[in-house]
């Protein structure tokens, strides 16, 4: 009997133990909203929305530039779009970008190259074209930054790891990097690979890392994308993954008839974070 009776007072000791343990939260703990109430106040600035295009070797790309309606000069982020090319849903996110306070500069990357929405097989030629639109935003006389950041989302994130990568880019003119879902594996790799292993870039990757996904993402995306940021992380890189809550793949972008409320959540707070992690990394106005 007494032994009985000291098996659950035991349990119970562990428990409240447990219960006294506080998780890591100081990633996104805010003291002044929780002790006094304030928020912060984002960034609200009308857009100036215009269209160019830029040459990389014989092609000429054209590109999507949209930042403040102002004279005042912005950080710069590298805008990289995915599968679904630079369309009327991914224009509206870059916009949404710059209306924090940025520079946002958006190659489209496949109407250069005269290519469909949503191609299966990765054209390596395209890599060359995308890293040349770095300097090319460099060169702006509108930017406070003497770096960029690199913005993307699905295979976006593939490009633009290749940028900071292979084409050796991070910490020099790249300082930190952002992407929702990325697709962090090389598109041609066969299938096991696809799922079960992860791009030999990561392992190169040592700028600070921002990835956004949805609790609900795909599983052999999300599996890919975990171990990634796992291997960052046990090399002491500053690299974080959010996951939202009873979300899925595209909440970012998800038009009106199929979108949640928490799609609408997490989209908000991730430009947010977003935002954070960009002028972190490349300072304020100047």
């Amino acid at each position: 009997m007494k032994l009985l009776l000291t098996i659950p007072l035991l349990l119970l000791s562990l428990l409240g133990h447990a219960h006294d343990i506080k998780p890591d939260n100081s990633w996104w703990w805010d003291n002044t909203w929780w002790n006094e109430g304030r928020l912060a106040v984002p960034a609200n600035h009308k857009l100036a929305i215009t269209w160019k295009s830029y040459q990389s070797g014989d092609v000429d790309v054209p590109v999507m530039v949209v930042r403040p309606d102002d004279d005042k000069k912005y950080p710069a982020v590298f805008f990289m779009h995915g599968r679904r090319g630079l369309g009327d849903l991914i224009q509206r996110h870059a916009k949404r970008l710059a209306a924090r306070g940025f520079v946002v500069f958006a190659p489209d990357i496949y109407k250069a190259h005269f290519i469909g929405t949503h191609p299966v097989e990765h054209d390596y030629a395209l890599e060359k074209d995308i890293n040349a639109g770095v300097d090319v935003l460099l060169k702006r006389k509108d930017i406070s930054s003497k770096q960029a950041c690199l913005y993307s989302h699905t295979r976006g994130g593939y490009y633009t790891l290749k940028v900071a990568t292979t084409f050796k880019r991070q910490q020099k003119e790249i300082a930190c990097y952002i992407s929702y879902y990325p697709h962090w594996q090389d598109p041609n790799a066969p299938e096991p690979e696809q799922v079960y292993g992860y791009a030999k870039e990561i392992d190169q990757l040592a700028i600070p890392t921002l990835v956004f996904i949805g609790e609900q993402e795909q599983y052999q995306r999300r599996r890919v994308i975990e171990t990634s940021i796992k291997v960052m992380q046990d090399k002491k890189r500053d690299a974080r993954l959010i996951v939202y809550p009873g979300v899925g793949r595209g909440f970012d972008f998800r038009p009106e008839n199929v979108r949640t409320f928490a799609d609408d959540l997490a989209s908000k707070d991730a430009i947010m974070r977003s935002a954070g992690f960009i002028r972190k990394h490349l300072g304020k106005i100047r």
